[in-house]
């Protein structure tokens, strides 16, 4: 039996010189969609340029629309996020990720709390994998070298698994923000575990 062989008995190895696997083009989830979700993939990664961040991969759980979709998350509680207009945006941005993170450690248990120091990826895997919780996931949407939108889902807010799912409505990120904005009280209080100016990745 070659290498090459395929299931079928044909040869995966013809001189083709292009495959598409197909699949992978997925719609970005709704904004303010609060999904069952858990950690499973949490390490230390850095930039281009050598700055460091927390790397998060999510796997959706419910609904089962979304079921194993996965979201990545860039959480900047070290390093400046290099892309921040200044200074002072990039210490609040740090704020932000940090109290991201220690709601998420809470709804992990708050192993990560009890470390002083700076965690390893072993720490952050063992207390951050496999957890359960809900997210609030928004959609992001930004231009290419060709002048093409491209969009993808980030992260907005993390809650204890007992929160209540719901997906939003499908319609673009400008107009769902306006609806938003135009509905949502004034005085409403946002969540300290909240990121909301910014997309954190």
């Amino acid at each position: 039996m070659s290498f090459w062989d395929l299931s079928t008995g044909d040869t995966a190895a013809t001189g083709e010189r292009e495959f598409e696997a197909g699949g992978g083009n997925f719609d970005p989830i709704p904004n303010n969609s609060n999904l069952m979700a858990l950690i499973d993939e949490a390490k230390w990664a850095e930039d281009q340029m050598g700055h460091d961040f927390i790397s998060l991969r999510w796997a959706v759980v419910a609904p089962d629309e979304f079921k194993n979709r996965k979201i990545f998350q860039k959480l900047w509680v070290k390093d400046s996020d290099p892309r921040a207009k200044d200074a002072d945006a990039a210490a609040r941005k740090r704020d932000k990720a940090l109290r991201m993170l220690a709601a998420i450690d809470a709804n992990c248990g708050g192993k990560l709390a009890k470390i002083t120091g700076k965690p390893d990826d072993d720490d952050l895997t063992f207390a951050l994998s496999n957890k359960m919780m809900v997210i609030k996931v928004m959609i992001w949407t930004m231009k290419n070298d060709q002048g093409e939108e491209n969009s993808g889902n980030w992260i907005s807010g993390v809650f204890a698994k007992t929160k209540e799912l719901s997906v939003g409505a499908s319609a673009s990120p400008k107009a769902s923000a306006a609806r938003q904005s135009a509905a949502a009280p004034k005085t409403a209080p946002k969540s300290s575990s909240e990121i909301d100016d910014e997309i954190p990745f």
